[in-house]
């Protein structure tokens, strides 16, 4: 930073977090989040060196292959989450079984913890729903008739109201006019 350039606006932090805060609640963001910590978790213990002083652990395991693919794949669908929302269902789903098939294929799913996380993400997105937009409040002070308390309904009594002509047409079986009573004859 030089002295030539310009401080950032006082408000800018906030304005950035609303907004931020803004996209991830109109995605299944943490589903996504969890998606993604689980592949990775799948992905990087087969390739993981540990160190253990002077003692280097290698994981490498036959299911490296299937680790790389599951792993790479599971990142791949939680991305989409936070992306592609309206695809959430295929990529729930396919990120439930992505992490069941982990549990054989490798390590046993990146030790439990990227299976778990990788089920629940799955899980998440599933469930997701997409929020309705707030209609807007009617004003506190309302005239009567405009949005206010519902006024009394006066109840229509069955010959008010009703058009005579359509009455006699009607061959549904349900009007009282028509003598029926609601029983429908058999021929």
């Amino acid at each position: 930073m030089s002295a030539e350039t310009p401080a950032a606006a006082s408000g800018q932090f906030t304005r950035r977090r609303l907004q931020f805060r803004a996209w991830r609640g109109a995605r299944p963001f943490w589903a996504g989040l969890f998606v993604v910590l689980g592949g990775f978790l799948i992905l990087y213990f087969p390739y993981a060196h540990l160190q253990l002083g002077h003692l280097t652990m290698t994981m490498g395991t036959p299911g490296g292959s299937s680790s790389l693919i599951i792993g790479v794949l599971l990142i791949v669908l939680g991305i989409t989450l936070w992306f592609q929302q309206h695809i959430r269902v295929f990529a729930g789903v396919a990120s439930i079984l992505l992490a069941l098939v982990s549990i054989p294929m490798s390590n046993i799913g990146g030790f439990i913890v990227g299976f778990l996380l990788s089920m629940i993400g799955g899980a998440m997105a599933i469930a997701w729903a997409p929020g309705k937009q707030q209609e807007p409040q009617p004003p506190a002070t309302a005239v009567p008739g405009e949005g206010g308390a519902p006024e009394a309904v006066q109840p229509r009594l069955p010959h008010q109201g009703t058009d005579p002509v359509s009455e006699s047409n009607d061959l549904s079986g349900t009007s009282p006019a028509n003598g029926a009573n609601g029983r429908h004859s058999a021929g």
